[in-house]
């Protein structure tokens, strides 16, 4: 049975540059990114996410992110967000951009990644389990 499970990198800026290696040395493996907004009263806070196919046999399906850690005002795209987008096309994906609740609205983060991956699943954007 496939297992889609998120790993969380954590927030800071290197996180952000080690998803984007992930992305760059499993080119082959890498299925979709994602850019997660959610408004909040001081703007948008971005989380950036990039699902891989399982590795080899395996049936496990990882999705990486980087959580609520870039805020975004305005229409000025912060930096982190936009070295997501252009590694994203350089390894053949175009991020897709998804309105999200805060994960403070979740008693814990396992309930927050089940909503995310319930979300992307009615979407058909991760495939569906087996």
């Amino acid at each position: 049975m496939l297992q889609q499970r998120f790993i969380e990198l954590g927030e800071g800026f290197s996180d952000v540059f080690e998803l984007i290696e992930l992305m760059n040395t499993n080119a082959s493996r890498l299925h979709r990114t994602f850019i997660f907004s959610t408004a909040t009263d001081k703007g948008n806070v971005i989380s950036l996410a990039a699902a891989f196919h399982p590795a080899g046999e395996g049936h496990f399906m990882p999705i990486y992110i980087c959580r609520e850690g870039i805020l975004q005002k305005g229409e000025e795209m912060p930096k982190r967000r936009l070295l997501f987008e252009q590694a994203s096309l350089q390894n053949g994906c175009t991020p897709i951009p998804i309105d999200l609740q805060h994960s403070t609205a979740f008693a814990e983060a396992s309930l927050y990644y089940q909503y995310i991956i319930g979300i992307l699943r009615l979407n058909h954007l991760l495939p569906p389990l087996q």
